[in-house]
């Protein structure tokens, strides 16, 4: 079918290139304690892209039986699109086609479902609290990417979720874990730290309003990188006036010790491969090293556009599949150390963060699971509490991270301690 495509191409377009996806999946959701809701699913997908004139088209279907219609319409969707300085897709490499991101142990069958909600559910025996939803889902998907001018590149992909969500009183907890591998993949402790949250919450004291050190989880930190740093990163944005980093290549961002990398090799990712998703052999793209900006992300479409080098950036994303810029593992790397050892606030999670500005990055949000900590561990429950600050000064405050990291979508941080931070209270 796919040569069918590239033939059936050639004589309305100048460059072609499809993406077919199968995938089967099963999962489980939790209402309390017992599980609710059982599903299967399988389906597939077909992405044709297609350059005519320098204008890109794109269409997709789920039904790649009804390709000609599919490939029609990419075609028709091209007459929207401003040309561009077209240079072509890529054309084959040397790549290893070995998956990067697949354990032939996942199978997506009921036996493992069932024993994730389990293990998930022991943990949560640790602290007294009930469980009020959860869920845990096991995925296995198979891809192969080809364009026009010679690319086949096949792959597979695994992925195992867990999530919980307990209460105790009126304090509420949630965790989940992520992962492609079983080895890395821990429902006891999920269950664990859900119902850590949801008993210890109780009581929380008030916090005045001041500053402290404040330590950001990676999943509270997570959500600032995301609303703020990684959109700044992208070179569309760069070049449409829409990022803080723009006229910065080569200026101090972030703390002298502080990196931040694109690795698409890293093994605690979700995401690893050998080529993005426009078939260009992917390497690893330091952002950020010893606090100075280097570098921005660009797909094939925005490079060209802009005369820029491509970074093998591009993603898969939205229901259209078509390939947009992104990151495959973003890694944050500083200083190691004990963040707990000295007195901090700990945040858990964010409100509101969402809301930040992302060109400025000032933002206010209210904190989740807040806690005191020291001496290695948590003290005690903060009732509640805002912090109203800057993302881009926050890379500047970091004193140190954790040598424990998560993997959080396509990012694999550490939780950060920051020195100075404003937090508002009822105190």
């Amino acid at each position: 079918m796919i040569e069918d495509i590239f033939r059936a191409a050639r004589s309305v377009c100048d460059d072609a290139e499809v993406l077919l996806v199968k995938s089967e999946s099963i999962s489980a959701d939790l209402k309390q304690d017992k599980i609710a809701i059982g599903s299967r699913s399988q389906g597939s997908g077909l992405i044709i892209r297609v350059i005519k004139d320098g204008r890109i088209g794109v269409s997709c279907t789920d039904n790649p039986v009804t390709w000609e219609r599919c490939l029609s319409a990419a075609v028709a969707s091209t007459i929207f699109a401003d040309p561009i300085d077209w240079k072509g897709l890529p054309s084959p490499a040397s790549l290893d086609q070995k998956p990067l991101a697949c354990d032939d142990r996942v199978h997506p069958g009921p036996g493992l479902v069932r024993d994730l909600v389990e293990r998930m559910k022991a943990g949560s025996e640790t602290y007294p609290a009930e469980i009020t939803s959860g869920s845990a889902s096991v995925a296995v998907s198979e891809s192969i990417l080809a364009n026009s001018r010679g690319i086949r590149y096949e792959s597979k992909e695994s992925q195992v979720h867990v999530s919980l969500e307990m209460i105790a009183g009126q304090s509420t907890g949630y965790e989940s874990d992520t992962s492609w591998n079983l080895d890395r993949i821990n429902p006891e402790k999920t269950g664990e730290m859900a119902s850590f949250f949801a008993s210890k919450g109780q009581k929380g004291e008030e916090i005045r309003t001041g500053t402290y050190d404040v330590i950001l989880s990676p999943v509270a930190f997570s959500q600032l990188l995301d609303a703020a740093v990684v959109p700044a990163l992208s070179g569309r944005n760069v070049h449409t006036g829409r990022s803080f980093f723009a006229d910065k290549i080569g200026s101090s961002v972030a703390g002298a010790k502080i990196s931040l990398v694109d690795d698409p090799f890293d093994p605690r990712g979700l995401a690893n491969c050998a080529w993005d998703g426009e078939g260009l052999p992917v390497r690893r793209i330091p952002y950020i090293s010893g606090g100075v900006l280097r570098s921005f992300a660009y797909d094939l479409r925005t490079a060209y556009r802009y005369h820029e080098t491509p970074t093998a950036s591009a993603v898969r994303t939205g229901q259209s599949g078509a390939p947009a810029i992104g990151n495959h593992n973003l890694v944050l790397e500083g200083p190691e150390m004990e963040v707990f050892k000295e007195k901090g606030l700990y945040v858990h999670d964010l409100i509101g963060a969402h809301t930040a500005n992302p060109l400025s990055g000032d933002f206010s949000v209210e904190l989740s699971s807040p806690f005191f900590v020291g001496d290695g561990d948590f003290q005690s429950p903060v009732r509640t509490g805002m912090i109203s600050a800057n993302i881009f000064d926050i890379l500047h405050r970091i004193d140190g991270c954790s040598a424990e990291t998560r993997t959080l979508g396509c990012m694999i941080l550490p939780s950060v301690r920051l020195s100075g931070l404003s937090v508002i209270g009822r105190g």
